[in-house]
């Protein structure tokens, strides 16, 4: 005798996940949009004679004029150098102090007040210090921007390692992994987004700090050529000066955030 058995019921289909292909599209058209209001915003309060602000075309035609003569790419070249150099060697620095500070709370009572208190002093009250002790070179210049990125980076990579799962080290540790191995695979990984975030805005400060550090006996850069045009009030110079600026500073963020999203692509994100 055949046995019957019930239909048995089809398992509900799994949701599937939904596209973040339009993600990027969309915040680039936001993006885009945003630009062109900007642009007809600053067309249109130039034109209405406010503050004798230059518009748009007035400053294209001056940065024209400045990219043929080649003062527009020796002034990018001498500001992009210091600041990378100044970047580079405190982004370098303040990593494996703040691991040290981190990880070794001898470490950390014996350099967190020297970090804390120069944290307190801004980069730029210091350019008169580095005149006289650096001399009117390019060092004292790299130096007030080396010191603003260390002390952004070493505090974030600092606040890193301390907001690291304590479950994480004890289960490394229960396992039987030696302290290298659970630094290198467990904190290091977990700090990440950290050092990240701390570059950033290091990288932010020591474009913020360019334009005073070039006071500095400077014969060519942005902050140079913006501070001589305000002599003259030449205001097209002085707005082609700080796109200039915040182009570049933009372009080396968004390399900052690409090389986050791939060290940090086991977070999750909104």
């Amino acid at each position: 005798m055949a046995v019957i058995t019930p239909p048995q019921k089809e398992a509900p289909a799994r949701p599937r996940p939904r596209s973040t292909g339009r993600r990027p599209r969309r915040s680039l058209v936001l993006n885009l949009a945003s630009l062109v209001i900007g642009l007809a915003v600053w067309g249109l309060v130039s034109l209405l004679g406010i503050a004798d602000l230059p518009g748009p075309l007035t400053v294209a035609s001056r940065a024209f004029e400045m990219a043929v003569d080649g003062t527009l790419a020796g002034d990018l070249a001498a500001s992009l150098r210091r600041v990378f150099i100044g970047f580079a060697l405190g982004t370098a620095l303040a990593v494996p102090i703040g691991f040290l500070m981190g990880w070794y709370p001898t470490a950390r009572g014996l350099l967190e007040p020297y970090v804390q208190f120069f944290r307190m002093v801004p980069p730029l009250a210091l350019i008169p210090l580095a005149i006289v002790l650096l001399g009117i070179g390019e060092v004292p210049k790299i130096f007030v921007i080396f010191l603003a990125a260390f002390l952004f980076s070493v505090v974030s990579t600092l606040q890193g390692v301390v907001n690291v799962d304590r479950t994480l080290i004890n289960a490394a540790r229960v396992l039987g992994a030696p302290d290298r191995t659970i630094f290198v695979k467990v904190i290091i990984p977990a700090s990440a987004p950290f050092i990240l975030v701390g570059m950033r805005t290091g990288l932010g400060a020591s474009w913020a700090t360019l334009v005073a550090a070039e006071l500095i006996a400077a014969q060519a850069g942005l902050g140079y050529r913006m501070q001589q045009a305000q002599l003259y009030y030449d205001l097209p110079t002085i707005f082609v000066g700080l796109i200039a600026i915040g182009v570049l500073g933009m372009a080396m963020d968004r390399l900052l955030l690409l090389a986050e999203k791939r060290l940090t692509g086991w977070q999750e994100r909104r």
